[in-house]
């Protein structure tokens, strides 16, 4: 997955928003919370973004990812890509998506009402 790539699909999920941060990375949040974070490293894309405990394990253990750097370290269940190809799109896709899912789920019901999220689970 690209740079371009990665920002048009974060963008397309509701109630994003975008930042340039963390020595130009291009960090993506829902209701001012991360979901995913995405830069050029060494003409290569890195993308990190937050999983499930069992997701956490999966890829902890494939050659594509590691546990992300500073995220991981403290506790938390985030992941980042190491080798993004085309043919790992379609599953960072998925794994972009629930980032976002596990994120959003995370707000207050206030603030995923104003942003529209999650309201069919009531």
């Amino acid at each position: 997955m690209t740079n371009e790539m990665f920002n048009h699909f974060c963008q397309k999920l509701s109630g994003t928003s975008h930042v340039v941060q963390w020595g130009n990375a291009d960090v993506w949040k829902v209701g001012g919370k991360v979901f995913a974070v995405g830069w050029n490293k060494e003409n290569k894309m890195a993308i990190t973004f937050k999983t499930s405990d069992v997701n956490f394990d999966f890829l902890g253990q494939h050659p594509d990812y590691q546990p992300a750097p500073y995220f991981a370290n403290r506790g938390m269940k985030w992941i980042q890509i190491i080798n993004s190809t085309t043919d790992n799109d379609d599953d960072l896709s998925y794994y972009l998506s629930e980032s976002y899912r596990l994120v959003s789920l995370k707000l207050t019901k206030a603030k995923q009402k104003e942003l529209g999220l999650n309201q069919n689970l009531e």
